[in-house]
C-alpha cells in the first residue's frame, strides 16, 4: 500500500523526503501558491510567528511540484509535518501533468492546503523564514533550475510578506546546506522581485 502527494514548497526538496519515496516532477492546474498560513516555527511559542505556504483553487493557475509516492504507513508521520494542513483528494490526479511523457499520478493523489484557521496572508508580524525559503527553492533548482526558481516566485502570492534572514541561524526545522553561489543566486531573485527583509 502507498500514498501519493502532491508537494509545491518544502515537499519538493528531495533532501526533507525518506530515500525511498519515488518523486514525479509535473504541473497541476487549477491551483495557485500562497503565502497564506500563519505558523509558529516548530511549534515553539518561544520562537517567532512566521507564514509559510499553502495553495488554492484557481481555474486560471497553475503551478510546478512534485507527486511524491512512498509506503502508506508514513501518513501519520507527513500528517504531523503537515499538521494544521488539510488533505484534498478531489481532482488532484487528473489535474496533475507528469514532466515526463506517458507517467500520470495515481488516483487517491492529494494536496495539502491550509486549514481556515491559519489562512491569513504573511506581514511583518509574521514573515516567511529565509531558512525555510532557500530549502523550497533549492528543491525548485534541483529539478527545473534557475527557471524553476524564477517561475516559483513569478507564481506565488503573497510577497508583500517580508523575509526574516535567519539564514544563519535557522528556525526551520528542516533546513539545508546549501551552497554560496547558489544562496547568492537566490537572493538576487528575491531582490529583483522587491521583496523585504527583516534582519534577526
Amino acid at each position: 500500500m502507498t500514498i501519493t502527494y502532491f508537494g509545491y514548497g518544502s515537499l519538493v526538496n528531495t533532501k526533507t523526503l525518506e530515500a525511498d519515496a519515488r518523486v514525479t516532477a509535473g504541473t497541476l492546474a487549477g491551483w495557485r501558491r500562497e503565502w497564506r498560513a500563519w505558523w509558529r516555527a516548530d511549534g515553539d511559542p518561544t520562537l517567532p510567528k512566521v507564514c509559510t505556504l499553502t495553495v488554492a483553487r484557481d481555474a486560471a493557475s497553475a503551478i510546478q511540484g512534485v507527486m511524491v509516492s512512498e509506503p502508506a504507513h508514513r501518513l501519520e508521520t507527513l500528517n504531523r509535518r503537515e499538521r494544521r494542513y488539510t488533505r484534498v483528494t478531489e481532482g488532484i490526479a487528473s489535474a496533475f501533468r507528469c514532466d515526463e511523457r506517458g507517467m500520470s499520478a495515481r488516483q487517491g493523489a492529494f494536496l495539502y492546503e491550509a486549514d481556515a484557521e491559519i489562512r491569513r496572508w504573511g506581514d511583518r508580524e509574521r514573515p516567511i523564514l529565509q531558512s525555510y525559503l532557500d530549502c523550497v527553492f533549492a528543491g525548485f533548482f534541483d529539478f527545473w533550475g534557475e527557471e524553476g526558481v524564477r517561475g516559483f516566485v513569478a507564481t506565488t502570492h503573497g510577497w508583500q510578506a517580508p523575509v526574516l534572514a535567519d539564514r544563519h541561524a535557522p528556525l526551520y526545522p528542516r533546513a539545508q546546506a546549501i551552497e554560496q553561489d547558489r544562496l547568492a543566486f537566490f537572493d538576487d531573485v528575491l531582490t529583483h522581485h522587491g521583496v523585504t527583509w527583516i534582519e534577526r
